[in-house]
């Protein structure tokens, strides 16, 4: 089952990038670092209203080649591939995700008239104020909301009102019951700039912040959810998957070469459960 399940990643990519889509999947940050953060990849029940949440609500470019579905963000493109996740992103290692918005009002009213709710209240502790939807956060100086999508996938938006843009990729938001330990990997292995986001450990990548919470329960690995992987760009993969190996990180898939598209391919699982897809040449489609 292990091994279907990466096949399928890689024919996803496969038929997302072949010659004749009608849209580049270029990511804006690509030329701002040798890692940058690329995708997510997320298991959906029905494909149908994944498009009407990605793309006609939260306003992300819908790219169609044969079978597959790609939805286009600045910095980030979201893949989907149609099977029933075993459940949502709550309860894994991936919380949520987050992406920034200039005018967080407007942006959930449009959110909430297409039919989807705003979860806000029940996803912050008793003492956060929550009004009409919107919490204002006090270390951060700006207003959230979160969005529950199609099969529970959670969704932060986070007001930037100097972005330029209707809406971009901000965060991954990490669930874990060893926040310093996370945050190392993350830094040790990939080279995120380590840092905080208000009152948050974080780390840093260019296009994504990578932002840890403590969790008090166990936590589910992301593989078979509705988030089912996160996706990095690396420059020189195959020397990065030779690196990883040497500091005793065992690859799901290693590096793959698919010459037909002039990509290449790998995947691991971090120690906490969360499966990772990395690729080179993804920002050049």
């Amino acid at each position: 089952m292990a091994m279907k399940a990466i096949v399928a990643s890689l024919v996803l990519l496969l038929l997302a990038f072949v010659p004749g889509s009608t849209a580049s999947a270029q990511l804006t940050a690509a030329k701002d670092g040798p890692i940058v953060y690329g995708h997510h990849h997320i298991n959906v029940s029905n494909i149908d209203a994944h498009k009407k949440f990605w793309a006609e609500t939260l306003g992300g470019t819908l790219i169609k080649v044969g079978n597959a579905d790609v939805v286009k963000f600045p910095n980030v493109l979201v893949f989907m591939t149609q099977r029933a996740p075993t459940g949502g992103t709550k309860g894994t290692t991936v919380n949520h995700i987050g992406f920034q918005v200039p005018n967080i009002r407007q942006f959930v009213d449009k959110v909430k008239a297409a039919g989807f709710p705003i979860v806000t209240r029940a996803e912050l502790p008793a003492s956060q104020e929550v009004k009409d939807d919107l919490a204002y956060i006090a270390d951060q100086n700006t207003s959230i909301a979160f969005v529950m999508g199609p099969d529970e996938t959670k969704v932060e938006l986070f007001e930037n009102k100097t972005l330029q843009q209707p809406i971009a990729l901000h965060h991954i938001h990490f669930a874990t019951q060893k926040v310093a330990e996370m945050k190392d990997w993350y830094v040790k292995m990939l080279n995120a700039k380590p840092g905080r986001r208000g009152s948050f450990e974080a780390a840093d990548l260019p296009g994504v912040n990578l932002t840890y919470s403590p969790s008090a329960d166990p936590l589910a690995g992301t593989r078979g959810r509705a988030l089912d992987h996160i996706g990095f760009e690396v420059k020189d993969l195959e020397a990065f998957c030779k690196r990883l190996e040497s500091m005793g990180m065992k690859l799901d898939r290693p590096y793959t070469k698919v010459a037909s598209m002039n990509i290449a391919i790998a995947f691991l699982t971090d120690p906490f459960g969360t499966y990772i897809e990395l690729t080179e040449g993804l920002d050049k489609h």
